[in-house]
């Protein structure tokens, strides 16, 4: 999955000491795009250095990873003519389309663009209208004016696996994600994880389910998602209602027929695998 960068490993402890340094990597962001330079043939990704650039920034401590510190630069005004050479913006979807390399520097986008969202949403306090500023002691935004503290959202989201003997559900989404996908959806408020599987379940595809049984977890900085992955048993009647205004496609799908998606990044795509494989506990 995206996150299984090992033996690097992401330290998201945030720093209140962290100077920017010429040699540190700086992330900067427009328009939904970070810049990176990718190389085609080696599929390659590098970040900028502070180094690289002739203009002042304003960088902000993110994280470290094997030693090299992010920073994001807050300044949303930067002059795009006056970026270093060989660098451009690319869309996440440009990123998560093929293989690049190193892969924790795939991660450190995902998990930049996370950071990023929450940022730029929140630049003005939510009660008065002030605009916020960076806590001194955690990560955090802070009102001036009325004290309001804002700290970053993730929201919480289950994918589930529903297994019919040897078959399982597979869906695709009517817009979008044009790859088979499984059932999935965000909790609401007052309900607990295994609720949110049985009620998305069962609004994407009319059925009960049972045995549900907890699998791995995910960070998703795209959305800014903590996705948690759940196998359970069908319960009952197996004919499918599809919500045909969220889906294109809803099926029981045998084992061998079961086509993954391209890449390995998602938590989707390692439980529609456990399954074809047949790897899971019984």
């Amino acid at each position: 999955m995206i996150q299984d960068i090992f033996p690097s490993k992401l330290n998201n402890s945030y720093r209140t000491d962290a100077i920017p340094k010429p040699d540190d990597l700086i992330i900067i962001h427009s328009d939904g795009k970070i810049l990176l330079k990718v190389d085609e043939d080696s599929k390659t990704i590098s970040f900028p250095r502070l180094k690289d650039f002739s203009i002042d920034l304003k960088p902000l401590y993110f994280f470290e990873i094997d030693g090299e510190n992010f920073f994001y630069n807050t300044d949303t005004n930067i002059d795009t003519t006056s970026l270093p050479d060989g660098f451009q913006f690319y869309t996440m979807r440009q990123i998560r389309n093929e293989y690049l390399y190193p892969k924790h520097y795939v991660f450190a986008s995902y998990t930049a663009i996370h950071l990023i969202d929450w940022y730029e949403a929140n630049r003005f306090c939510g009660k008065c209208g002030t605009k916020n500023e960076h806590s001194k002691s955690e990560r955090a935004l802070v009102c001036p004016n009325c004290g309001h503290t804002r700290y970053p959202r993730i929201n919480p989201a289950v994918i589930v696996g529903v297994k019919n003997g040897d078959k399982l559900l597979l869906t695709k989404y009517k817009t979008g994600f044009a790859h088979n996908a499984l059932v999935a959806g965000f909790t609401e408020i007052g309900e607990t994880m295994e609720e949110t599987v049985e009620r998305e379940v069962m609004e994407e595809t009319g059925l009960k389910v049972k045995n549900i049984h907890y699998y791995k977890s995910q960070p998703w900085g795209i959305a800014s998602d903590i996705l948690l992955g759940y196998y359970c048993d069908v319960d009952g009647d197996d004919t499918i209602t599809m919500d045909e205004s969220e889906l294109k496609y809803a099926q029981w799908v045998s084992r061998e027929d079961i086509e993954l998606q391209p890449l390995d990044y998602s938590l989707t795509n390692e439980m529609m695998k456990m399954f074809k494989e047949n790897k899971l506990a019984d």
